[in-house]
């Protein structure tokens, strides 16, 4: 009786592990991105059908209030700035419900995106409807996509890098080694990284 109860919470234990060790939904490496229609911080929407030229997408979820999300503006920025031009521009969105966090409100990420100059559209997730699509757990958390003839394919999920407390001692520019990589026409080498930041507040 003893060896069956303890077979029992064996199984038990393995079936719960199973269930939360799947992947959430969201999109993986190959899926088809869909587009999105969302408010910029100046109050027109943005989707990526606008983006005529582009060669792709550097789709990041971020945010006003967590120290992650900050520790990497001046970072997306750059992010922009360099790929942009190249093609890859940066799509920032805020998928936090500003009732659950207030420095998360549409206003107050018009006034952060003033603050900061921010290159990119700042788009706000109204409803909460788009993060989930992607699978998006954090700000920040990246998808780079690649426009295609099927659509935008997801090509990289993760962290923008492998330090989020230092640039300066940074070893893995996990972004930029994938757009890097897809201008070439290349394989990306590491499509998905742990994305390192606070949890989206729903």
């Amino acid at each position: 009786m003893k060896k069956f109860k303890i077979a029992f919470l064996v199984l038990a234990a393995g079936l719960i592990t199973a269930f939360t060790t799947t992947n959430p939904a969201g999109y993986e490496i190959g899926s088809i991105a869909t587009d999105f229609s969302l408010k910029n911080v100046d109050n027109k929407n943005v989707s990526l059908k606008d983006y005529k030229d582009a060669k792709g997408f550097i789709v990041i979820f971020t945010c006003n209030h967590c120290p992650y999300a900050v520790a990497y503006e001046d970072r997306i920025i750059d992010l922009d700035k360099k790929y942009k031009k190249l093609g890859y521009p940066v799509i920032a969105i805020n998928p936090n419900n500003p009732e659950k966090q207030k420095d998360d409100s549409f206003d107050k990420m018009q006034v952060r995106a003033k603050e900061k100059g921010f290159t990119f559209p700042y788009l706000f997730d109204e409803g909460q409807k788009i993060y989930p699509q992607y699978g998006a757990t954090k700000t920040p958390h990246v998808y780079i996509l690649q426009k295609t003839d099927k659509g935008n394919v997801v090509k990289y999920i993760g962290a923008i890098d492998d330090n989020h407390s230092d640039e300066t001692a940074v070893e893995q520019k996990y972004v930029e080694n994938a757009v890097d990589a897809l201008l070439k026409k290349q394989e990306v080498k590491v499509k998905t990284t742990k994305a390192i930041g606070c949890s989206i507040k729903a």
